[in-house]
């Protein structure tokens, strides 16, 4: 049996509990918040990563070393074998093309054609950056690459 199932009179559908409704509903009175502190007050809660008294993780550890993460460029990659399959010979290929076939996402963002698989049809490519071997197999059946550094 599945969740979806189960029908509205099974209780599919459950009851919001109601707090603050007298000694007999079982959450009057305290509603539930328990005697005084921090959690009993309005607005008041515990901050995530805070460990009592202690002194929190976060600031027990040193601060070290530099990530470049944030800054790296990241290419949208295309193999010579899917320009091989998608297109014809003589075709030329830009981002705008490769985003009508669905090749890539975005050809507004930097591309880069890798050389993985073989190539026997001549193109006029234009991208971003070319990795070697993409390169010279392009150039060795008699295509052309033009780079268009947008990054």
């Amino acid at each position: 049996m599945m969740i979806s199932d189960v029908l509205t009179k099974a209780g599919r559908n459950k009851k919001r509990k109601r707090i603050g409704r007298g000694i007999g509903s079982g959450s009057g009175k305290t509603s539930g918040r328990g005697h005084k502190g921090l959690g009993a007050r309005a607005g008041g809660t515990v901050r995530r990563l805070t460990e009592g008294g202690q002194m929190p993780m976060f600031r027990r550890l040193p601060k070290r070393g530099f990530s470049n993460a944030r800054f790296r460029t990241q290419y949208q990659v295309v193999n010579v074998a899917d320009l091989q399959e998608h297109y014809d010979d003589g075709s030329k290929i830009t981002p705008v093309e490769l985003e009508k076939q669905g090749l890539i996402r975005d050809s507004a963002g930097p591309v880069k054609i890798l050389g993985n698989g073989e190539i026997t049809k001549k193109f006029n490519v234009e991208a971003t950056c070319f990795s070697t071997t993409a390169a010279t197999k392009i150039t060795k059946v008699g295509g052309n690459i033009r780079s268009a550094g947008q990054v």
